[in-house]
């Protein structure tokens, strides 16, 4: 039986063979089919982004050869029109479908799906996003209301976690986002969130905002002789 085993490992040595180191040439135009072969095979299957790191040590070769074939590969998906990326995401790599096409794509994801999140729990997570690391009682405070409900549907789904405590009196737990929240609306990092001011009026329209909630003051101005007259209606309805 050992004799058997050592040889089927033998035959599996020589069926896969360790691949040569790999590395991309700067100066060609077209990447190493091999190397481009076996970074499409991995992201196929990966079910997270896989971080260049982790490319690297299994194509065996170095992390900026990496960096540099995703880019190319990358340009090329681009300049094809592919329905797909390669995208860097949460400080990996994956595949993801082009935001060109993302009418079909939501109209297959959303068939028959009942599970979403609400214009509260997202409102609550924006909050999160932006503000982490924070307490529920600073995102109660926030949003007006009580968001222990929210906070926990969150958490069950993973899009945030508990962070660290608040050093003042009671310690309250933390909360920040997860690396799920970073794939799920593909950015990479936090730092690449939309700035908050992009989404701010300027300057005009909180002018006219103001004005058109403004009461008109000649309204609520009311002159001596109307003063009597509403007394001296008020005192004969009271007779």
């Amino acid at each position: 039986m050992t004799h058997t085993v050592a040889n089927n490992e033998i035959a599996d040595n020589e069926s896969h063979p360790n691949p040569a180191p790999l590395t991309v040439d700067e100066s060609s135009e077209e990447l190493p089919a091999e190397l481009k072969a076996a970074i499409e095979a991995v992201l196929m299957v990966a079910e997270r982004p896989v971080e260049p790191r982790l490319l690297a040590q299994l194509i065996e070769t170095s992390v900026q050869t990496i960096e540099s074939a995703c880019a190319r590969l990358a340009n090329e998906y681009e300049a094809q029109e592919r329905g797909f990326v390669l995208a860097r995401v949460a400080g990996g790599y994956r595949f993801q479908s082009h935001q060109d096409q993302a009418a079909y794509v939501e109209r297959f994801v959303l068939e028959g799906q009942t599970s979403r999140l609400s214009a509260a729990a997202l409102e609550t997570l924006a909050i999160i996003a932006y503000k982490q690391p924070i307490s529920r009682a600073q995102i109660a405070a926030i949003r007006g209301v009580s968001v222990d409900a929210v906070v926990r549907t969150l958490s069950q789904r993973g899009y945030i976690d508990e962070v660290s405590r608040d050093p003042g009196p009671g310690q309250a737990v933390l909360y920040g986002t997860t690396a799920l929240f970073l794939e799920n609306i593909g950015l990479d990092s936090l730092s690449d969130l939309p700035d908050l001011g992009d989404f701010v009026p300027g300057p005009d329209m909180v002018e006219a905002l103001e004005q058109g909630l403004r009461f008109d003051d000649d309204l609520l101005e009311v002159s001596a002789d109307d003063e009597a007259v509403i007394d001296l209606r008020d005192s004969v309805e009271g007779e």
